[in-house]
């Protein structure tokens, strides 16, 4: 049994493993009906609870459709079905699920919830996002630019904007696949240190860049997420905005990284704010392929938990 918690917690041949399988699994399926033969059933007669406390599109889609497509069967619930660590402790809610369903996937807010959920379910967790992290969509960015560019070791990443917990798990992931990352955006936002510091100390460059332009220059892939969250205040939302601004991403900007350089977004973008239509709509955006390899890598990080 393995747990999927955070990148820098897997081992790296492990992740590469995982990538391996979901771009084998995404190719076997093209062209071909959405059912498949019970040998290709991996998840057949299995149970696996999603757990929302979070609103979901992708996550909850991809992993619902992802287990069907495998054979299994989901439940999902939100944290108010729960009532997650209200009534009945994070410790004793594991311990119950454990004995009705498969494995969990958890999407939360406190990082300590799913460490939690772990450390007591008998079942493998996966993390489906936290407000720390955000392990599973990198790995289908990981996915997406292979498949468009080769394997992405000793490439250039440029991170633009907010260091939040999708930049922190590309910090890790630059530790665990060999590639290098440039944070650009406002001091009050950069990355936690001890995420640059890990990955650092595996061997990749870390750069903090004011600069956007500047920070651009020879980017193999350039990546934004939203400036806002669902749960800021209207005042706050205005704040992010003043600082943010000279950090979008625009045509202008894309021009300085290299010609053949690509553009990701973990969605949902709001348009003309973090980026413009122009970039997403471009040549060089994958942001819909990288929606799609969440479905791909995610497959493959359930197999990998359950040793399937």
């Amino acid at each position: 049994m393995n747990h999927f918690l955070d990148i820098h917690k897997t081992d790296a041949t492990d992740l590469r493993a995982i990538i391996d399988q979901a771009s084998a699994t995404k190719q076997a399926r093209l062209g071909r009906p959405k059912a498949a033969p019970d040998d290709e059933l991996p998840l057949k007669d299995r149970m696996v609870a999603l757990i929302f406390e979070k609103p979901s599109t992708r996550t909850r889609v991809s992993f619902d459709v992802g287990v069907r497509q495998m054979g299994g069967q989901t439940m999902v619930l939100s944290g108010n079905d729960m009532q997650l660590g209200h009534g009945e402790t994070i410790a004793d809610t594991a311990r119950v699920l454990s004995r009705y369903v498969d494995m969990i996937m958890i999407r939360t807010f406190d990082e300590t919830v799913l460490t939690e959920m772990a450390e007591y379910a008998s079942v493998p967790v996966i993390n489906g996002l936290t407000d720390r992290t955000h392990p599973c969509q990198i790995m289908a960015d990981v996915l997406t630019y292979e498949e468009h560019r080769g394997p992405i070791k000793g490439k250039k990443v440029v991170w633009c904007g907010d260091g939040n917990n999708v930049c922190a798990s590309f910090l890790h992931a630059a530790a665990q696949f060999g590639f290098d990352l440039t944070f650009t955006g406002p001091a009050q936002l950069d990355p936690e240190p001890e995420f640059i510091g890990l990955a650092r100390n595996a061997g990749s460059q870390v750069i903090i860049e004011r600069d956007a332009a500047k920070a651009v220059e020879g980017a193999d892939l350039v990546v934004a997420d939203t400036w806002v969250s669902m749960h800021d205040s209207q005042s706050s939302k205005e704040r992010r905005h003043n600082m943010l601004r000279g950090y979008q991403v625009n045509d202008a900007l894309m021009a300085h990284a290299k010609p053949d350089a690509l553009f990701m977004h973990c969605l949902p973008a709001h348009r003309e704010e973090e980026v413009t239509s122009a970039v997403m709509d471009g040549p060089q955006s994958v942001i819909f392929d990288e929606a799609e390899n969440r479905l791909h890598a995610q497959k493959a990080i359930m197999r990998y938990c359950l040793g399937a």
